[in-house]
This record gives C-alpha cells, structure tokens and sequence, in this order.
C-alpha cells in the first residue's frame, strides 16, 4: 500500500478467508468511519457494502428502492431460470410477498409461539441433564444444534427421529456459503444441477424431496402442525404451488435451526468469557430479556442480506444507480458506535438495544424473531434453574462463511453457579463428545 493510500480499498469483506479466524471487526469499523459506501470488488462486478445501522434500517424499509426480488439476495449473481428455482419468501417484494408471508405469519405469532414454551423447556431440561452429566462438553454437539431443531420439527410436524437428517442438511446448506462442498453432486439422490438449488448444495434437494413427502401426507392426513397449514392454507383464493412450498420449507428447516443454533452458540461462549455478566443474570433473572437481545446482537448469526436497486437512488451520501448490488453487514450495524454506547462490550444490560440481527424492519422482517426469542430465553432460564454456569470455552472450530457466523464446535466446560466463577466444579468434558 502506498504510503497516505485509503485503508479501505484494501479491504474486501466478501472474501471468507477473513471470517476464519472470527468476523474482522477492525475492517468494518474502519468502513463505518469513512463517509458514505463502501465499494466491494466481487466476481466480474462488486457491491455497495452497507455497514452502519441507520443505513441498514433505510435499505431495508424500501423494499420499492431496494427491492429482493430482482436478482439474488446473496452476493452472487443467478441466470434468470436459477432465480426462478430457488426463489423463496426471502426473493420477493411486496405484494406478491405480502401474500407469502401471511400464509404462516399466523404460526409464528407470540400467541402461537407460546404454545411451543412447554416443549422447549422439555428439551431443554433433556439437554441440560447431559451436559450436567458430562461436566461440558461440545456446547454445538450437547446444545446448540439439537435445541432449535428439535423444536422447529416440532412446528413443522417433522418425526423426532428425522432430526439428525435435517440438521445434516442444513450443515451441509452451510457447508454451501463456504469455498468448499464436500458433497458429490447426486447426494440425497439429486438429478437437479447444482446451480438451480439453493446454496448451490445436493442438501436442498433433499429437504425438497423430504418436504414434498412431508406434504403429501398432510394433504391427506391434517395434523396440528405448520406443514399442514401451509399445504392447506388459502391466501387470495389459491393455495401455494409445489415450488412456493418446496422453498418455504427449505428456508424454514434452515433459518429456523442455523440462526438460533449460531445465537446459543456465541451466546454461551461470551458467558463463558464474561463470567461478571453472568453472576449479574443469577443476581437478576429479569435481565433475561435483556440478555438475550444482547446474545442475539452479539452473536449477529446472519451476517449479511443483498438488495438490488430498482432505480438510481441515493444513500449517505452516495449515488447508487439501478441494478447495484447494495449489501447489508448486521454484525457491522450491531456494533455502529453513534447507536450502541461500548458496542465491542458484551453487556446484558443494555436497557435499549436497538439490535437488527432480524432485520432492520420493513417487509422482511425474521419470522421466527420471536421464536428464537423464547428457545434462547427457555435455555437462559434452564440453566439458571439448574445453576450451570459456562465456565470455559475452549477448541473452538468456526464456519469459514461470510453469510453465517457459524461455529462447528466449542469444548463448554460448566460450574456451580453457587460457586466463584473462577472455581469450576465440574471438569471439562471435551474428549467424551467427538
């Protein structure tokens, strides 16, 4: 770099190798303090990188000037019959959004989630009993992958004993936003190319498939679950086509078990790293609430949306013109200084935390907000009952993604919450969990 030369055309917040070693929180800070946005170089064209919060919050409040539906909602670029393909709830602009959304809007309502607090708890309990067991062990492996799963095939009418494939599905989705695949191209038994599935993985095939059969079974046999709903429901005298609900379920299995997965994951970890914040929620259980908006923008579990400009527009500052890719960074936004006071602390009594890992408002707000909500505050709740303490994080294994924040593995060992937080009385466990 020559000398005086602007720091952040050297700075590439596309490119995964830099989310191997955690999210490169120095580069984003340094885009948040220059005016305007960041241009990113990427494949044959680039992006307009958005990284402050107020910014975020405007583009997604506009779907008419930055709309999901034209092009792709991830960084690369599709042929019109891929987008077509993969386009789920998540490629669509109001209204034909509009009538997506209020087909299962209705199974997400604080009201309907309520009904789902008794389960969670139960496998929380469940859960939380191994990990008592073990003295620790892999938090991913113990708690964080099993937990929300659990309870989104629960919602979605999925067997219990279907839950090891969908969560082997939906790592290998994540496997997708990686620079490798270790899948063969026909896995699952996929004749589809790769290109026209989501993710460009073999795994979204079969979570079509599965959701089909699924489906199928629902349409003659109806049970009190999400699937049955969706095959049924009516909105504007017509029910969703085949594509429509093969999509909706694939987007379901995954945001409902990733996002959730990668919050307790972080989550715990930063207890574990912050055992002061944790004697203040033993201290204080009505700090829950607040601890689990800090969980959830300290872990940022998304890491970023695409919009595209529908017509030249403007924002801080800067020209955009139709057909730019314009990128959302929310672990960026949840850590913007004119927003959040000591952003780089984990603090869970942040009394107005202005977080939008779900989104920064408008259409395409996260359905399942208020679902992972409960899965996190059950889970805090849990482990306060049971005086469980995350006394130590250690073997922690990231994603390489620049879309999830995603944690492989991470060795928890636990203590008394009764006991002084560097006195654990329960050894850490990683060698019994592989």
């Amino acid at each position: 770099m020559t000398l005086g030369a602007d720091p952040a055309t050297q700075i590439d917040v596309a490119d995964a190798r830099r989310y191997a070693d955690g999210i490169p929180w120095d580069d984003f800070r340094t885009l948040r303090q220059r005016p305007g946005l960041h241009w990113n170089p990427y494949e044959d064209h680039g992006f307009w990188a958005v990284t402050r919060h107020a910014d975020a919050c405007e583009v997604s409040r506009h779907p008419e000037r930055f709309s999901s539906a034209i092009g792709h909602v991830n960084l690369w670029d599709l042929e019109a019959d891929a987008l077509e393909a993969r386009r789920s709830i998540l490629e669509h602009d109001p209204p034909a959004h509009t009538r997506l959304r209020r087909v299962v809007s209705k199974a997400f309502t604080p009201r309907q989630m309520r009904r789902y607090e008794e389960r969670t708890r139960a496998i929380a309990d469940e859960l939380l009993d191994a990990v008592v067991r073990h003295g620790g062990g892999d938090w991913v492996d113990l708690v964080a992958a099993p937990l929300p799963i659990r309870v989104i095939i629960a919602i979605l009418g999925v067997p219990p004993e279907d839950a090891d494939y969908m969560v082997e599905l939906s790592n290998h989705l994540v496997e997708g936003t990686t620079e490798s695949q270790s899948l063969p191209p026909d896995a699952f038994g996929n004749t589809t190319p790769l290109r026209l599935l989501p993710f460009g993985s073999p795994a979204a095939w079969g979570l079509y498939e599965y959701g089909a059969k699924l489906g199928n079974q629902r349409l003659d046999r109806p049970t009190e679950d999400l699937v049955s709903l969706l095959v049924h429901a009516e909105v504007g005298g017509d029910r969703l086509t085949a594509a429509e609900f093969r999509n909706f379920f694939q987007v379901l299995v995954f945001g409902g078990n990733e996002t959730t997965r990668t919050a307790i994951t972080h989550g715990t970890i930063a207890f574990a790293e912050h055992p002061d914040q944790w004697d203040r929620l033993v201290a204080d259980r009505e700090l829950v609430p607040n601890a689990v908006e800090e969980v959830i923008r300290w872990a940022s579990p998304i890491l970023h949306m695409r919009r595209t400009a529908a017509v030249d527009t403007e924002l801080a500052g800067t020209q955009i013109s139709a057909g730019d890719k314009v990128v959302m960074w929310y672990p960026s936004a949840n850590r913007d200084e004119q927003v959040f006071e000591r952003p780089d602390e984990f603090d869970i009594g942040r009394s107005d935390n202005a977080q939008i890992a779900f989104g920064g408002g408008g259409p395409h707000f996260c359905l399942g907000a208020y679902l992972a909500r409960m899965e996190l505050t059950v889970l805090l709740e849990a482990m306060l009952d049971r005086g469980i303490r995350p006394a130590s994080a250690a073997n922690l294994e990231r994603i390489p993604s620049n879309f999830v924040h995603g944690v492989t593995s991470v060795d928890i060992s636990v203590a008394d919450s009764s006991a002084p937080a560097t006195a654990p009385v329960r050894a850490s466990c990683a060698n019994l969990i592989s």
